[in-house]
C-alpha cells in the first residue's frame, strides 16, 4: 500500500471527530497545508471566532501575529508559502475560570506527524503560545516562557521559533520585558524574510 499523501492525511485530518464528544461547539478542525509551505505556524487552537470562520487566526491575536511578522493578510493566507496546524485542530472550550481550555492531548499525536512530515520544504517553524513550544520542545511551564521566548537563539538554530501567544494579554507580558520588542521581534522577521525568501 502506497504511504499517505498530504493530501489524504488533510481530508483525514478534515473529516476528525475523534474528540467530538468532548468538544462544546463539536468538530470543526481548522488548519492549512502546502507541500510548497516554506514557514509553518504551530499555534495552540482554534478560538470561537476562527471556529466560525473556519480561517486560522482570522481574531485580534492573528492581527497581533501579523503585525509581529510584518505580514499582510494576503501574505499571510498565502497557503504556497505558509502552512498553519495548532497544537489542537478543532476550538477545545473554556476554563472554568475563564480563557480557552488546552488543546485537546490527542490532537497532536494523532495529526502533526501525518500533517507536517510530509511538508519537506518548511524551513522554519513558529511555535506560538505555551502549548504549542511544549508540544515540540516539550516546555516551558507557563512560568518559564520568558525565558523560552529570550533564548530564541538555540531552537532558531533547529529551524523553530518560540513565541508567546498574540492574545491581548501579551501587551503588558511584552510590557514588562522590553527584550521582547528590541531583541525577539526584529529577529522573528529576518528569520521569516529568510524562510520565504526564493
Amino acid at each position: 500500500m502506497p504511504p499517505e499523501t498530504l493530501e489524504e492525511a488533510a481530508a483525514a485530518a478534515r473529516a476528525c471527530t475523534r474528540c467530538g464528544p468532548a468538544l462544546p461547539l463539536g468538530p470543526r478542525p481548522v488548519f492549512r497545508v502546502s507541500p510548497t509551505a516554506r514557514l509553518l505556524i504551530i499555534g495552540q487552537a482554534p478560538g470561537t471566532k476562527v471556529h466560525a470562520s473556519g480561517i486560522p487566526w482570522n481574531d485580534p491575536s492573528g492581527d497581533r501575529l501579523r503585525s509581529w511578522l510584518e505580514l499582510g493578510r494576503e501574505d499571510f493566507y498565502d497557503t504556497s508559502r505558509i502552512a498553519i496546524v495548532p497544537a489542537g485542530l478543532c476550538y477545545p472550550g473554556r476554563m472554568p475560570r475563564g480563557g480557552d481550555a488546552p488543546p485537546r492531548p490527542e490532537c497532536a499525536p494523532l495529526w502533526h506527524p501525518r500533517l507536517i512530515n510530509p511538508m519537506r520544504e518548511i524551513r522554519l517553524r513558529l511555535l506560538v503560545g505555551t502549548y504549542a513550544i511544549r508540544s515540540v520542545l516539550g516546555r516551558p511551564a507557563a512560568a518559564a516562557l520568558g525565558q523560552t521566548v529570550q533564548g530564541f537563539a538555540e531552537p532558531l538554530s533547529r529551524g523553530l521559533f518560540p513565541l508567546p501567544h498574540p492574545s491581548w494579554r501579551t501587551r503588558s507580558w511584552a510590557a514588562q520585558r522590553p527584550w521582547f520588542e528590541a531583541e525577539v521581534l526584529p529577529a522573528l522577521r529576518d528569520a521569516v524574510r529568510v524562510a520565504l525568501a526564493g
